[in-house]
């Protein structure tokens, strides 16, 4: 991806003067690990601590700095620090981003780091999302859920089948039906929240899965060959008009205060495993979660979420990996998992939640994971390019711009990018057969 001098060297000078790229000597006979987090919530933060301060526990002379970095500002961050040749031994990744970093070979394969046994127990979704060019270069605690949150009460009233499972989610005719059964007996017409309050990549990590669904994408995939003749198919013009025409019937509450759903003004909202705690609280059992509507033959979902990666300039690749294995062992990834809501990341962890494992309310998140309803982000260094040129289409057309004219225009724009850096060769692959040697 093309970045301006002056945006690099911004992003260099804030990271520098914020001193979180400085490793100062460890004290005698102690041998420390450098670990960049995320700045989410405060429950993630101190459970993360309480994680590490347990592993310096079992393994005596070990001393873990971790370093939190504002979430709004972390890419940028990492990008500057990696320019500078000063990443930390272990550093978390929202996981679309990884691609981009692998590429510039700023992180080590694991698949010969972590144990067999450990990669083995990921869930599938996790491996996908991980691994690029046959090799797994990121693995996740946790991963995520998308689904369609639903008052069973309201469903009720209006005569509405509710779907048993993903295989048995409603058709794009079937929801249409649904939303003008609902909006009936609704005193304003507004029956759906589509988070329209949040900002730009819940536009690509929730919506792009309806576009997938109806048989098209945001890139072609098999080959990289960029946008144009994916994004802006007839397929994807057919769902995002899909989209505009529930904005546009009235169905849609724009959720400016983030609580159409929870105040009952609305009785259906798409939405992802950090609503439930809310949403339980609001509506106790009457509370379902469903899949989202198909829009073709086969149910699309979202997933995706933050990963560990080992950097290039971790000193002890070996060390930062049993601190990574220490981190997916069940009992972490539970407390993880209690603490930010996300599905736990492994199947043993899996079994063992009372949320997630078999029978429980969340359970489909976990079923949409294993049985490949689950659709990651395209894994190429190009992503951060294709959520922000899809992000800009998905507001023009909630606007009631023309949606096949807004797709082509995300389109083009995409493939100009991915053309300006040759879409993004296998450097390490071409230095090799240089004679040169890898970074």
């Amino acid at each position: 991806m093309r970045q301006s001098l002056g945006f690099i060297m911004l992003f260099l000078a804030v990271t520098v003067i914020a001193g979180c790229i400085d490793r100062p000597p460890a004290a005698d006979g102690v041998r420390e690990l450098h670990v960049w987090a995320h700045a989410g919530r405060e429950a993630e933060r101190v459970t993360l601590e309480a994680l590490l301060r347990r592993f310096e526990a079992r393994n005596p002379g070990m001393a873990v700095r971790l370093t939190f970095i504002p979430e709004g500002s972390y890419n940028g961050q990492v990008q500057a620090a990696a320019l500078a040749g000063r990443l930390p031994d272990l550093l978390e990744l929202d996981g679309p981003y990884l691609y981009n970093y692998a590429w510039q070979r700023r992180l080590q394969p694991l698949d010969d780091l972590l144990p067999e046994a450990v990669r083995d127990d990921l869930l599938p979704s996790l491996i996908t999302q991980g691994t690029w060019r046959g090799r797994l270069y990121g693995a996740g605690v946790f991963d995520s859920g998308l689904g369609l949150w639903a008052d069973r009460r309201a469903l009720a009233r209006a005569g509405v089948r509710i779907p048993a499972g993903p295989e048995d989610a409603w058709d794009g005719d079937e929801f249409r039906s649904v939303l003008e059964s609902l909006a009936a007996s609704s005193p304003d017409g507004r029956v759906l929240d589509l988070k329209l309050n949040y900002t730009d990549e819940w536009f690509t990590y929730a919506f792009s899965p309806l576009i997938q669904s109806a048989g098209a994408d945001l890139v072609h995939r098999e080959n990289g060959a960029g946008a144009s003749g994916a994004l802006d198919a007839p397929a994807a013009v057919r769902a995002m008009g899909e989209i505009q025409h529930w904005i546009e019937s009235g169905y849609v509450d724009p959720n400016l205060d983030d609580a159409a759903f929870v105040q009952g003004r609305v009785p259906l909202a798409w939405g992802g495993h950090w609503n439930y705690p809310a949403y339980r609280e609001a509506l106790g059992g009457d509370l379902l979660l469903l899949p989202l509507p198909r829009l073709g033959p086969r149910l699309a979902t979202g997933q995706g979420s933050w990963q560990w990666a080992i950097t290039r300039e971790a000193r002890e690749p070996e060390l930062a990996a049993a601190l990574l294995a220490f981190l997916l062992e069940p009992r972490q990834v539970l407390e993880m998992s209690r603490a930010n809501g996300a599905v736990p990341g492994t199947r043993r962890a899996v079994a063992e939640s009372p949320d997630y494992g078999p029978g429980g309310p969340l359970h489909l998140f976990v079923r949409q994971l294993e049985e490949g309803y689950a659709v990651p982000r395209p894994r190429t260094p190009a992503y951060p390019v294709i959520t922000a040129a899809f992000s800009r289409a998905f507001r023009d057309i909630r606007h009631g711009a023309p949606v096949e004219q807004t797709l082509v225009r995300a389109a083009r724009h995409i493939d100009r990018e991915m053309a300006a850096n040759r879409f993004y060769p296998d450097v390490e692959r071409a230095s090799a057969a240089a004679g040169e040697m890898p970074l």
